[in-house]
């Protein structure tokens, strides 16, 4: 069990440094301790804090406000996941976001609804998170050095630890693209992102869906890889100037919104990119595509963003189709620790990039098949490059 240093959590502190007026000034004012050192504290990078520099940072949070005498210093250290499913249960606070269509009543949502597959994501998503992908019990008696345990003592051998689980669960629901105007489903996702941004405290934000579905994926994207958010990068002379390392190629009947990790081409030269298909970045420079192809290819995607010393993690995820959709939601439920350990660790930022790719010897042989939640097919999960998502990390630092 590792833990972290929650310094950042507690004085509200994020790395852009628009919303960080004086931060690090301030602390070290206060307590005398070096801007480098409060720096490190502030990612989670310091090996390890004075028993006098714990003094004075805890001096700081009672006189300004920060934190009581009784919170203190146990607020200020977290225990870090060591799994996938940890990254979400040991979030305080965690908001689940949604696209809707809508119904009969159009721009209105008392009329609207789900995809069948993004639900049947959720409903997955909901049980790894309070079961930790089916093995809570299996851990707690695990962390107790219990073996041998008898049948009639299991259940009080794993109650008697309780899990890590989110105390607030939220919904948002925002405007899929094509069922409001444009600028209405902006302003609905911007609203959405914005409020939980604002949200002070331990907490995640999971967006189901890509950006043809929901919208506040593509803020979450630009967030994390310093670009303007929806709007298109076409027209970029390279696929490698792209800001975000995996790229949605629309099918001609999808919805199209102008995004930074979605469109329909590359760039205007270099690698062709006719496939519909999740295409990613790899080492070498190219480009790799998981192409969609009618009933026997398909793609899906997992990126999540963890900030330990903030308390905060974003994730988005979803299928390319509602078919992949739902296969991800199985993927999850079997195999979700294969999205730990994160691609990229830097700058106190945890980053998992994943494309997962299915194929299928034919097509599904009726409508009730495309129904089926329980469908057991393995996918490949690609992690991306560490390199590929570090040159763009570095990128977003420069611009912010």
């Amino acid at each position: 069990m590792r833990y972290s240093f929650r310094l950042a959590e507690v004085v509200g502190h994020v790395p852009d440094p628009r919303k960080r007026p004086g931060t690090i000034k301030n602390i070290c004012e206060y307590t005398g301790l070096d801007r480098h050192q409060v720096a490190s504290l502030l990612k989670n990078e310091i090996k390890y804090v004075p028993l006098d520099a714990l003094s004075k940072l805890c001096e700081f949070l009672i006189d300004r406000g920060y934190a009581t005498a009784e919170e203190l210093p146990g607020r200020l250290f977290g225990v870090e996941p060591e799994h996938f499913w940890e990254i979400l249960a040991r979030r305080k606070r965690l908001v689940l976001c949604v696209g809707v269509r809508s119904g009969e009543a159009e721009g209105s949502l008392d009329d609207a609804w789900v995809v069948a597959s993004d639900s049947v994501l959720l409903g997955e998503l909901l049980s790894g998170v309070t079961t930790l992908g089916g093995t809570a019990k299996h851990r707690r008696i695990a962390a107790q050095g219990v073996e041998g345990v008898a049948p009639e003592n299991f259940r009080s051998a794993a109650s008697s630890q309780s899990d890590p689980h989110p105390e607030h669960l939220h919904q948002s629901l925002v405007w899929s693209p094509g069922q409001a105007a444009l600028d209405e489903c902006r302003e609905r996702a911007r609203t959405a992102y914005e409020a939980f941004e604002g949200t002070a405290g331990d907490k995640a934000l999971v967006c189901l869906g890509s950006t043809k579905s929901n919208p506040v994926v593509e803020l979450l994207l630009a967030n994390a890889f310093g670009c303007e958010p929806f709007e298109s990068q076409d027209g970029l002379p390279e696929p490698g100037k792209r800001s975000c390392p995996v790229f949605l190629r629309y099918r001609d009947n999808d919805p199209q919104p102008p995004s930074c990790c979605g469109g329909l081409r590359l760039a205007t030269k270099g690698q062709a990119s006719k496939e519909p298909g999740i295409y990613y970045e790899m080492a070498n420079g190219q480009w790799g595509c998981v192409p969609w192809t009618p009933g026997t290819g398909d793609a899906a995607f997992v990126f999540y963003i963890h900030r330990e010393s903030q308390g905060h993690m974003e994730m988005a995820l979803g299928g390319f189709s509602g078919r992949a959709t739902r296969l991800l939601a199985r993927l999850l439920a079997r195999r979700g620790e294969e999205f730990w350990p994160p691609v990229y660790e830097g700058q106190g930022i945890q980053i998992g990039a994943f494309v997962v790719k299915w194929t299928f010897a034919e097509p599904p042989a009726s409508d009730e098949d495309l129904l089926r939640t329980d469908l057991q097919v393995d996918g490949e999960i690609i992690r991306l490059d560490s390199e590929v998502v570090a040159r763009r990390m570095q990128q977003a630092g420069e611009h912010t």
